[in-house]
């Protein structure tokens, strides 16, 4: 008998606030000290009311708008109530009955074309905090820092099919939040975690077989290696008797390349949702809505298209470009202040994102003058800095973002000079110092010249115009 897999997600995206949901502390505590970002309101302690941050009501319409959702212009939390060591308040705030979006749509490439995920729900909800296991003293440590750290839960309908179908869905959700700046979704950190709930069923039917659900999933090739793990051993379940499936929740082994079963899977019934008495309501009016709705980014498709029909970059380029909103917007403005596209998308391709990959940095942390690359990429075009001293300055940009190209450039002796004298001079001490390299040339060689060349731009340190350059130096070498 034929199956066929039935997936449903449940990811989990931090949202990229200064501040935690309910409280001021800070709400980035990667790499920090535990327990050194907390309060009593975060910690739970009896007497403390929370205050909702509206800026994670901005982003939870935010993302809601690029995945197709309605917005519910009254929208509620609620008390989800478990006991578990990271939550201090035995309760989880999150929102149950009116979530601040619901059905949604997401177009995603699949090998056989494009595919629509229907979104059941966007909800908003604080973050619990993390236990961090010691083998060697048989303790466990609780660190709250990311206790009450805002997030948005996006739950698919289950319309996924495949662990293929997972990873493009997960990677369009990743592009369109980043557009939108509400989060990072960089699973390496934690701030994108992704629950696969999973069944399989007979090729053809439509009733869902039995599910289980994988928790906190932090990396695509890990769910990936995960689906195709669970979905052979629901099969080997149904087809050879192997074990009785019921619903329960599994924990993925990465290492091992298994699933384990931790607990069986809990109903709404068990959490007991109930509204929560200390956040009111928020009322989304028009103005609020509106003014969310007209921050909106373009969709990196648009972007593309637009690169290839209105600056006639090449598909290769507008691909490259739309990878990173914070590539788009340095690019535009550069354009905008050097006026040629073209140049434009080549220093960001081959040189802004080359100094990125080099400094370990996602294209997301790009952080340099755009204005002052406009104007440096004009010095090179307009032949009054060299490339090879325009990729000196452009390092220099990333350390510091008050530097003006132009009068760096001036200051450190990296401008073109036309001095002919000293061009010939530089040419006359090649040409005699290299003697076979000359006859080389002579004798149809063009590599020869292209080292003398070498040589001379060296000795130069790349401050002359190259054409001239090169004039002088067949001449020189035609005397020789």
């Amino acid at each position: 008998m034929k199956y066929e897999t039935v997936i449903g997600l449940e990811v989990h995206v931090e949202l990229a606030t200064d501040s935690k949901i309910f409280c001021s502390c800070s709400a980035h505590s990667y790499g920090a000290e535990p327990n050194s970002h907390v309060c009593p309101a975060c910690c739970g302690m009896p007497g403390m009311l929370p205050v909702v941050n509206k800026r994670v009501v901005d982003y939870g319409m935010k993302a809601g708008m690029m995945l197709n959702c309605h917005i519910n212009r009254t929208t509620t939390f609620d008390k989800k109530s478990y006991y578990y060591p990271d939550l201090p308040a035995a309760y989880q705030t999150t929102q149950w009955f009116a979530p601040v979006a619901v059905n949604g749509l997401v177009e995603i490439e699949t090998a056989k074309g494009k595919k629509n995920v229907r979104i059941k729900q966007i909800h908003m909800e604080e973050d619990a905090g993390k236990l961090v296991h010691d083998i060697r003293e048989d303790t466990t440590h609780v660190d709250f820092n990311r206790t009450s750290v805002p997030l948005i839960e996006i739950v698919s309908q289950p319309d996924l099919s495949g662990a293929d179908e997972v990873e493009a869905y997960l990677e369009r959700l990743r592009d369109l939040l980043r557009y939108a700046k509400v989060a990072e979704c960089e699973m390496a950190h934690g701030t994108m975690r992704c629950d696969v709930n999973l069944s399989v069923r007979p090729e053809g039917s439509s009733v869902l077989g039995v599910r289980t659900e994988m928790k906190n999933m932090n990396s695509i090739e890990a769910i990936k290696r995960a689906i195709e793990y669970e979905t052979a051993r629901h099969i080997d379940a149904l087809e050879n008797g192997t074990e009785v499936l019921v619903q329960e929740t599994r924990r993925w082994d990465d290492i091992k390349g298994k699933s384990f079963a931790m607990r069986t899977k809990e109903t709404a019934g068990d959490y007991r949702y109930f509204p929560d008495p200390n956040v009111m309501p928020v009322v989304i009016d028009d103005e609020w809505f509106d003014s969310i709705q007209a921050s909106l980014p373009e969709f990196p498709e648009v972007k593309r298209a637009r690169y290839t029909e209105e600056y006639g970059l090449s598909a290769y380029d507008a691909d490259q470009l739309s990878k990173s909103i914070a590539l788009c917007e340095c690019f535009e403005t550069a354009y905008a202040v050097c006026g040629n596209a073209k140049d434009s998308a080549n220093w960001m391709i081959s040189e802004v994102m080359s100094i990125l990959n080099a400094r370990k940095m996602t294209y997301d942390m790009l952080d340099i003058n755009a204005k002052a690359l406009g104007e440096l990429i004009k010095l090179v075009s307009d032949g009054k800095v060299g490339r090879a001293n325009g990729k000196k300055i452009l390092a220099a940009m990333f350390e510091d973002h008050g530097i003006d190209p132009a009068a760096y450039a001036q200051a450190n002796g990296l401008i073109v000079s036309n001095d002919t004298g000293l061009m010939e001079k530089v040419a006359k001490a090649a040409v005699e110092a290299d003697p076979k390299a000359v006859s080389d040339y002579k004798s149809g060689k063009e590599k020869a010249l292209m080292a003398l060349f070498g040589k001379c731009m060296k000795e130069l340190k790349g401050n002359c115009d190259p054409q001239a350059l090169r004039t002088v130096l067949i001449d020189m070498i035609n005397k020789a």
